[in-house]
């Protein structure tokens, strides 16, 4: 769960790799996985879809344990908002989801109003940012 995610076990990404558009997404759920590797497209097990992926560089070590490296994953399930927009998350986000608008390498990211389903604030109504609904 995004909460969960440490600075700590962020600080070595590189990059954040996006499968899809993210303007088109309200939120996205994201991970620490273990996998094999720092870099490439990793391989997904979750019902649902990858939508991106952190690289992270070389300083990144292995576990000891497993020799496995702790990588954010990015991903939604077939119940999400983006596929059911009336459904489940319409007025809310799951509580691993951030606005993807707000993430970037060594970053954590964090929930908006738009990831949340809400209306848009007297700030964004000023600024002319509108919200899909």
């Amino acid at each position: 769960m995004s909460s969960l995610i440490t600075e700590d076990e962020i600080s070595h990404e590189a990059e954040l790799v996006w499968l899809e558009d993210i303007g088109d997404l309200d939120y996205v759920r994201q991970s620490i996985d273990r996998l094999p590797t720092r870099k490439g497209k990793p391989a997904y097990h979750r019902d649902g879809r990858m939508v991106g992926y952190a690289i992270l560089g070389p300083t990144a070590k292995p576990s000891r344990a497993s020799g496995t490296f702790r990588r954010r994953v990015f991903w939604l399930l077939p119940h999400d908002r983006d596929i059911e927009p009336d459904g489940l998350y319409a007025k809310s986000a799951p509580a691993e989801a951030v606005d993807p608008r707000t993430l970037e390498a060594c970053v954590k990211g964090y929930k908006t109003e738009r990831s949340e389903g809400g209306p848009p604030s007297t700030a964004m109504q000023e600024l002319g940012i509108t919200l899909p609904l």
